[in-house]
């Protein structure tokens, strides 16, 4: 997504009044989860003291934790727990299986294309924007997005070649500075 329809998504979500699927939204966006891992999510996986989030039985198999950062322990403290275990609950309080026509209208009225799949969308948009920070290097990467081998996080590589280039360029602006202090004190 570029900036405008990331900003144009937000405003969506919070303009809709299915407020879960906002913050499942909200929760691949900041997280990187994977849908089925978002709808896996129970009150126990979460350890805001550890600051952890256990995946149990997530695509690959083999449980995982990533890190909780900021937005997500934020959106999590905001979220009403009920004592329905899991922390998105589908119908009558069991494992919810779509985020239904909710996700849809948000999408359209986020003037997002009508291939944009939200959730699978937000979790590559979570992974871009790591990647192309050039803070993030592809190690990092590919445990906090669960990838059992570089190969697939290598597709956000590119982004990583683009924050390396333009980290590069640092070294101009610092030998532009060093000329002109050299040319203020000839004069």
């Amino acid at each position: 997504l570029t900036p405008t329809q990331l900003e144009d998504l937000l405003k969506a979500i919070e303009q809709d009044p299915n407020i879960d699927v906002g913050n499942m939204m909200k929760m691949a966006l900041y997280t990187g989860m994977r849908r089925g891992e978002i709808f896996n999510l129970k009150w126990d996986d979460i350890n805001l003291e550890s600051g952890f989030i256990y995946l149990r039985d997530p695509k690959g198999g083999v449980d995982q934790k990533i890190p909780v950062n900021e937005m997500a322990k934020n959106l999590i403290n905001s979220i009403h727990r009920t004592r329905r275990p899991y922390v998105f609950p589908g119908q009558k309080g069991g494992k919810r299986t779509t985020t239904g026509q909710a996700g849809k209208r948000i999408r359209r009225n986020a003037g997002l294309p009508e291939d944009f799949r939200p959730m699978h969308g937000l979790r590559h948009v979570y992974a871009s924007m790591l990647a192309s920070s050039g803070e993030v290097d592809m190690y990092v990467l590919q445990r906090l997005m669960t990838h059992k081998s570089p190969q697939m996080t290598q597709r956000y590589a590119h982004l990583r070649d683009e924050a390396l280039k333009s980290g590069a360029g640092q070294i101009d602006d610092f030998f532009k500075t060093q000329s002109n202090k050299k040319d203020e004190k000839a004069k």
